[in-house]
């Protein structure tokens, strides 16, 4: 701790992004990207952008890019806005809309950075329980004392998802707050909020092109709601970085909305994997939470999640093991390529035995 820090930065308790280790050969199963490379046209877009142009800035609107969300959505631009990565999206909404006089709720087993932006923008907040098989129940959220709700659809890191009528109670029972849906894993199964966008002002919806179109390292996120909600969204943007995002990824991002035909295969490619390895897994004694993301959540009745996890890094398998004590004998196992998870299955099956 430094003597030169402010008040607010010695309290912070700060996220932990998972591990991107520098080893050769790795099986890496802990973050959640994309077992695929980006569309070829997403490279192309990219290419042709890096020219001369460079030198000046980009659009501070993302124009181009709103547009083509909007289009695949059956939205306007005027109901979309973009940010550096679905992170900072949620960070502006946190700033924007959900710092209110009354708490914030959101799940007690969740996306991790909620409570660090509780932190950061000093948000009052309450946790909600899941139930008993770690999911979400709606009537947890229709007390009528909340400031404002998010929560992950499907969820993370569990994996479990609400349908779509699950999700508009809360929405429709909540109509004085607005209710953030973080839609990161929605792609791989689960239903969109947008849908519900035109009917209920309240609703801000928050995807990401880091998962479902192999972006992850280009830095692209997105949020749709009402008009109302988008411009608040903007000013907090306008009053901290105009230009979120640079030429490449605007490029890039529009070519990834176009190409439904690669996003549709690759998203399909994981789910059919996931499959397979939920069925992988269960061989082995595993109990694998339903999910509707791009990983799976598993623990074993007879060896320590801890110990599973080491043991598979030991063999050059990297998996996302969380102390939280609910959770604490569970690993989050992304869905790699089909020749990945099967190596991952067997060395399960080599540490078990």
């Amino acid at each position: 701790m430094s003597r030169f820090w402010s008040h607010l930065v010695s309290t912070l308790d700060p996220y932990v992004p998972g591990e991107q280790p520098r080893i050769q050969n790795l099986i890496k199963l802990n973050t959640n990207e994309h077992p695929y490379g980006p569309s070829p046209k997403v490279i192309a877009a990219i290419a042709q952008a890096s020219d001369a142009s460079l030198r000046l800035y980009p659009d501070p609107t993302s124009l181009a890019l709103r547009q083509a969300i909007a289009q695949r959505e059956s939205l306007d631009a005027e109901q979309v806005f973009v940010g550096n990565g679905s992170d900072e999206v949620l960070a502006h909404a946190f700033q924007a809309l959900l710092k209110q006089e009354r708490p914030l709720l959101f799940p007690d087993i969740t996306y991790s950075f909620y409570p660090v932006y509780c932190g950061l923008y000093q948000i009052a907040h309450r946790t909600i329980a899941l139930d008993a098989a770690l999911a979400i129940r709606p009537e947890d959220y229709l007390h009528g004392d909340a400031g404002g709700i998010i929560f992950p659809n499907p969820n993370a890191p569990t994996g479990r998802g609400l349908a779509l009528d699950a999700v508009e109670r809360v929405v429709a029972g909540n109509p004085d707050v607005v209710v953030v849906i973080d839609e990161a894993y929605v792609d791989f199964g689960g239903q969109s909020a947008t849908l519900l966008i035109d009917r209920y002002p309240n609703l801000l919806v928050v995807q990401t092109m880091s998962k479902s179109r192999s972006l992850a390292g280009l830095r692209v996120g997105f949020a749709m709601g009402h008009p109302d909600l988008i411009q608040g969204l903007d000013r907090v943007k306008n009053s901290f970085n105009s230009y979120p995002l640079d030429r490449l990824a605007q490029a890039g991002g529009v070519a990834a909305i176009e190409d439904e035909a690669y996003f549709q295969q690759t998203r399909h490619a994981v789910m059919q994997t996931r499959d397979g390895l939920v069925e992988g897994l269960g061989a082995l004694g595993f109990d694998v939470l339903p999910s509707l993301a791009n990983f799976v959540f598993a623990s074993h009745p007879r060896r320590p999640a801890e110990g599973i996890a080491a043991a598979l890094r030991e063999r050059g398998v990297i998996v996302r093991h969380f102390r939280h004590p609910r959770i604490s004998n569970y690993l989050r196992i992304t869905v790699g390529t089909d020749q990945q998870c099967g190596q991952l299955v067997a060395a399960c099956a080599e540490i078990l035995a």
